[in-house]
């Protein structure tokens, strides 16, 4: 019978645990997989929901009360279409489609304008906070037409994680591609952190020498503070956990120093660079990854290469990590302000008109980059929703100048002992360049009218020129 609330296409783990998560909430949920095997198993597993399984989209659709809401939740790229095209001879004017996955925003535009013009809703939603948070509440980042939402609203509510506030961690943030955008700067942001958490590890053990109990002490007790995060908390635990692999000591030690990703953190990059908007530190974090890629390249270089001269710390340990505290906290800063940049000029580039302040707040809660600093953010931007940076905002502006010498110290010291630190670099770099009120930029506008003529404009009149260089 077409009684069912909402359909959910696509069974793995997220998707499944998203229809529990309606369910638990009470929505009606038809579920349709690929695999007619999955669909069985998952509903006899979970007989005691309000969940429908079907066999065939036709079964499916039927399943569904007017109009029909139907969230997709399959990998991105091809499958995404193919499912869409399947399912418009099935849809009527009004239906909706809600794209869960990790599409990039231009398909989404390109989705909507088409479906629209068969008088199909559809929406992106940006889905973050893995599996626990697709069953318990993820961060949701819907984008669409504001009619599209108002459809699923209060469902999207429901099954949000809730912020400390109690509020849902969802909200509208524009229309055509405007939540997998935000999605996709969310990833970028989430690239920065790890890569600058992680360089925090390889300075305090490669400089300092902590033991991995030590540095699980360090990072628990940094989560206590202004860094309390999702991803500095799990840290701390990986640090603990045992080797079950037959190996000794811990499990860290263990794996392999070669970071996967799967391109949302390059996307950001991209588009920041069509953008022309400096991301240095999401940038740097992308590209560490890559060279991570490189083991066997790395293992043979280091052979070859030379290093600096051994390095020995003589300074006072409890104060050279409070100031890799402070570094991680002034680069954390830097890594946000390059992401909430990216998404103030995606507003003004494709209409979006993201809410800054609420996109900083659906982040509180739900998601991986869920983080206390983000409630600092939110109050940033509801105070000078035109802020031109998050380093101009008071608190952070404080923060950043009280802290800097311990980040550039930090910098310099792993300079020194030769430990690659490129987010961390790259987020003073950022800071240092953005704080210049002049920069080595006339040089290069010198040197590009000189051999080819691109002109430059003078500091001291209007216009734009050219030089004869002949000396």
């Amino acid at each position: 019978m077409a009684e069912h609330d909402i359909g959910l296409i696509g069974l793995a783990v997220m998707g499944q645990n998203l229809a529990l998560n309606m369910a638990h909430k009470g929505y009606r949920v038809a579920v349709y997989n690929r695999s007619a095997e999955t669909t069985e198993q998952f509903t006899a597993r979970h007989a005691d929901q309000p969940i429908a399984g079907a066999h065939s989209l036709p079964e499916f659709v039927a399943l569904l009360r007017k109009p029909r809401i139907i969230l997709l939740m399959v990998k991105a790229g091809a499958p995404v279409d193919s499912v869409i095209d399947q399912l418009i001879p099935l849809l009527e004017t009004g239906d909706l489609i809600i794209d869960g996955g990790n599409s990039h925003f231009e398909d989404t535009e390109r989705r909507e304008a088409r479906l629209a013009a068969l008088g199909i809703r559809f929406l992106g939603v940006g889905v973050s906070g893995g599996e626990e948070g697709a069953l318990h509440g993820p961060s949701l980042m819907p984008g669409g037409a504001p009619e599209a939402y108002a459809l699923i609203e209060a469902l999207l509510k429901a099954i949000a994680a809730k912020a400390p506030d109690g509020a849902p961690c969802v909200a509208y943030l524009g229309r055509g591609g405007a939540g997998h955008y935000v999605k996709m700067v969310h990833n970028g942001i989430e690239y920065g952190d790890m890569q600058l958490i992680a360089e925090s590890y390889d300075i305090l053990k490669r400089v300092v020498g902590l033991s991995n109990a030590e540095l699980a002490d360090v990072f628990a007790a940094w989560n206590q503070g202004e860094l309390d995060s999702f991803l500095i908390e799990i840290t701390a635990q990986i640090f603990r956990k045992a080797d079950d692999g037959g190996g000794a000591g811990e499990l860290i030690d263990h794996i392999l120093d070669v970071a996967e990703q799967k391109g949302t953190g390059k996307w950001t990059s991209q588009n920041a660079l069509d953008l022309g908007v400096p991301t240095p530190t999401l940038s740097a974090a992308v590209e560490a990854r890559l060279i991570s890629a490189l083991k066997a390249e790395r293992h043979a270089a280091a052979q070859s290469l030379s290093a600096p001269p051994p390095f020995a710390f003589t300074g006072e340990r409890a104060a050279f990590i409070e100031a890799v505290r402070r570094a991680l906290y002034c680069s954390k800063v830097a890594a946000y302000a390059q992401g909430m940049a990216l998404l103030s000029a995606a507003s003004r580039e494709y209409g979006y008109a993201i809410p800054l302040d609420q996109t900083a707040a659906i982040w509180r809660a739900g998601c991986i980059i869920r983080a206390r600093f983000l409630s600092d953010i939110t109050r940033a931007y509801q105070a000078e929703p035109h802020l031109a940076n998050l380093m101009l905002a008071e608190q952070f502006r404080a923060a950043l100048s009280a802290y800097q010498a311990d980040w550039r110290a930090v910098v310099a010291t792993a300079i020194r002992a030769g430990v690659p630190t490129p987010a961390f670099s790259a987020s003073l770099a950022y800071y240092d360049s953005y704080r210049s009120e002049r920069l080595p930029a006339n040089l290069i506008q010198a040197q590009r009218d000189l051999f080819g003529a691109h002109t430059f404009q003078r500091t001291d009149r209007e216009g734009t020129f050219h030089a004869d260089w002949s000396l």
